[in-house]
């Protein structure tokens, strides 16, 4: 009898083991899961507003969200316009963006989807479907994020981005697979993209897109093919309450001539580091970047607008943030204030530098995300009165320093 208990209570026993030792599993492939998306998304608005969560019967979680944002915007320049970029005529107030998100997971099978609206265009922003491999591994095959840099969007917190952003070197989404996995406290990113997200819906023939890509808007010019992208980033931290990232990034593609021009190439590199101290947030990043057998200036396209952008240039890029928690005030969750500068640095005789100055602040407050900055600039398209506009990001003749003053309301579901 004695004999026949201690057996069953073996059983039992083993049972229960092998139970906790799913649920460890599945615990460990839940917080891979948030790491990989805190990861991937370390911009302050992700994961605003609920939105709404449906269950399927084979136990998928499907969630709907979007966000609505509204921008102000004044600009010290002279002949502004009423552009949304420019901000002349004491100030420009629009609709900035309307976006609609979805994001499933089922099991280890995942899928996301983006598209966003603007005043007189819109495009596909993310759609990719994934499948994870394991605990810390999975792999997205559709327009999805090209891993180069720190993080997501550089190393800014701004609503501008940095430079980076401008040459097709942060958040830029392209059509192809990635694979990402995590080892130690190393995580890697291996991807292969066939083409650049391409052109939607607007007035141009090739620059109605989110992120800046190398185009033939005339027809006549280079699209981007076969571009490889590698990534690794390591994770630290001290006994002093410091942690953080750093790693380096490479970029390797063709440029499609286009209109009787013959083919090219580009390429790029980086080295980049994030480190947190206390409330203290501090990014770093230099890059280069080169794109060969296109001249010292070839044309960019995003926003359904095309811009003269240098063939060449080193990027350094610098932003400084300070979290002040705020949830002892009822109308106010967190704020962040920032600094950032970030420049073109172009080697080429007769292209002047394109330089770019943020100081700002960050709101939190339930679904809602606001950025006020003051940003100054010689040399970015966003920023100037000057007409012929598109040339700043390339030979900048205009060569001098202005200043906007930029409000955006998000308000996420």
């Amino acid at each position: 009898m004695h004999a026949t208990s201690s057996a069953q209570s073996r059983v039992e026993l083993e049972q229960r083991i092998a139970q906790l030792e799913t649920e460890l599993a599945e615990a460990k492939a839940a917080l891979a899961a948030v790491d990989e998306r805190a990861a991937e998304d370390s911009s302050g608005t992700e994961g605003l507003g609920s939105g709404i969560t449906v269950e399927d019967a084979s136990g998928g979680v499907l969630q709907i969200g979007g966000a609505v944002r509204v921008n102000f915007v004044l600009g010290d320049y002279p002949g502004g316009g009423d552009a949304p970029s420019r901000g002349g005529h004491g100030g420009v107030a629009e609709l900035d963006t309307f976006r609609f998100n979805v994001d499933y997971e089922n099991g280890p099978w995942l899928a996301k989807g983006e598209y966003r609206f603007y005043s007189g265009y819109n495009f596909l922003h993310t759609g990719w479907l994934g499948y994870r491999t394991d605990d810390t591994s999975h792999i997205e095959v559709g327009m999805t994020r090209a891993p180069f840099g720190a993080g997501p969007y550089g190393v800014s917190q701004s609503w501008f981005f940095d430079q980076h952003y401008y040459v097709g070197l942060a958040d830029d989404m392209d059509l192809g697979v990635k694979y990402h996995t995590r080892r130690g406290d190393w995580t890697y990113d291996f991807a292969y993209f066939a083409r650049a997200e391409g052109n939607w819906r607007g007035a141009t023939r090739r620059s109605a897109r989110y992120s800046y890509d190398v185009v033939a808007e005339g027809g006549v010019g280079f699209e981007e093919r076969n571009q490889v992208n590698f990534r690794a980033l390591r994770a630290w931290e001290s006994n002093e309450g410091m942690s953080g990232t750093y790693g380096v990034s490479l970029q390797l593609g063709e440029l499609d001539g286009m209109g009787g021009l013959e083919d090219g190439s580009h390429w790029a590199a980086s080295a980049h580091a994030v480190t947190d101290i206390g409330n203290w947030k501090l990014g770093t990043q230099l890059s280069y970047y080169e794109l060969d057998g296109v001249g010292d200036v070839t044309t960019f396209g995003a926003y359904d607008f095309p811009v003269e952008t240098a063939a060449r240039a080193y990027v350094p890029a610098v932003s400084v943030s300070y979290l002040v928690d705020t949830q002892n005030l009822e109308w106010l969750d967190s704020l962040r204030p920032y600094f950032e500068y970030s420049s073109v640095v172009k080697p080429d005789d007769g292209l002047n530098d394109s330089e770019f100055v943020t100081f700002g602040t960050a709101f939190a407050r339930g679904p809602w995300y606001v950025y006020l900055d003051w940003v100054f600039s010689n040399g970015n398209e966003f920023v100037g009165g000057e007409v012929p506009y598109g040339q700043r990001m390339g030979r900048n003749p205009f060569d001098d320093w202005q200043q906007r003053i930029n409000l955006n309301f998000g308000l996420y579901y």
